[in-house]
């Protein structure tokens, strides 16, 4: 019996999708580590055959469904994975929007030649398990998309941006070109690792933490508007003054989740 209600499921979907628009509404910030609602889009992207076992059992520490919940994407959406990394949230994505959708894998020239190999979400993007996958090189302050974005998001990275390894990177440039290649009304989201307040950018090479007062004000400067934190990820026992690869904290550091808006009247 499964099989035919999932299928009643995404037929409920693509007839929401319908009359909605790609990101709906953002649901107020739950207060604390409390999940929110998952829509069934997202439930049935986590819970799809296809997804690696060892991405799977990595979605206690991630909480992908609460944060693509606050995000609000919806089938038929257009999104930018921004430094995809292995996959992890480029497959969910690609579920998440449906076939009616698409994800771009954005991969910065700087990385790939750093690494000097394919990117690996490029196999991703050759499964036909997610075909409206496809994958962008180019640097980062040229960062677009072949169409309007109902969202651009990045998990993790954005530290990296202002590291020597990617240039550094102009991240007023870059916030703006996301900026431009959002629709109207369109979301930026941001996690990334958090850092002691008022460090601003001085732990992103040694610890790979950036102050998240530092990452807000630099994206409101660009024309975004702060909606509002998810503290799914917030962790009060990390200090905040380790390595996030050290064994003691990985996968258990405190993460802000930013939702930044593009005004609607903007173009």
């Amino acid at each position: 019996m499964r099989k035919p209600l999932l299928s009643l499921i995404a037929v409920l979907g693509l007839a929401a999708c319908a009359t909605q628009p790609m990101l709906g509404p953002p649901p107020p910030p739950p207060p604390g580590p409390v999940a929110a609602s998952i829509p069934p889009n997202i439930a049935a992207a986590l819970s799809d055959p296809s997804r690696p076992a060892a991405d799977m059992v990595r979605d206690n520490d991630r909480r992908p469904g609460d944060v693509l919940a606050f995000a609000g994407v919806r089938q038929g959406a257009k999104v930018a994975d921004l430094i995809p990394g292995g996959g992890y949230f480029t497959r969910i994505l690609s579920k998440a929007v449906g076939p009616r959708g698409a994800v771009y894998a954005y991969v910065p020239d700087e990385l790939t030649k750093l690494a000097k190999r394919e990117p690996a979400v490029s196999a991703i993007a050759r499964d036909p398990e997610y075909s409206n996958v496809k994958v962008v090189l180019n640097t980062l302050p040229n960062f677009s998309a072949p169409e309007k974005l109902d969202l651009v998001f990045t998990a993790l990275n954005y530290h990296d941006m202002h590291d020597k390894f990617m240039g550094p990177a102009d991240l007023s440039v870059v916030n703006r070109q996301i900026f431009r290649s959002l629709k109207p009304g369109g979301v930026y989201m941001v996690i990334d690792h958090s850092a002691e307040p008022g460090v601003g950018l001085r732990n992103t090479e040694d610890l790979h933490r950036i102050d998240a007062a530092t990452v807000r004000s630099e994206v409101t400067a660009a024309g975004f508007i702060f909606e509002g934190e998810s503290k799914v990820l917030r962790r009060p026992a990390d200090n905040r003054k380790t390595n996030v690869y050290d064994a003691s904290i990985r996968g258990k550091t405190d993460q802000f989740v930013y939702k930044f808006r593009k005004p609607a009247t903007a173009r």
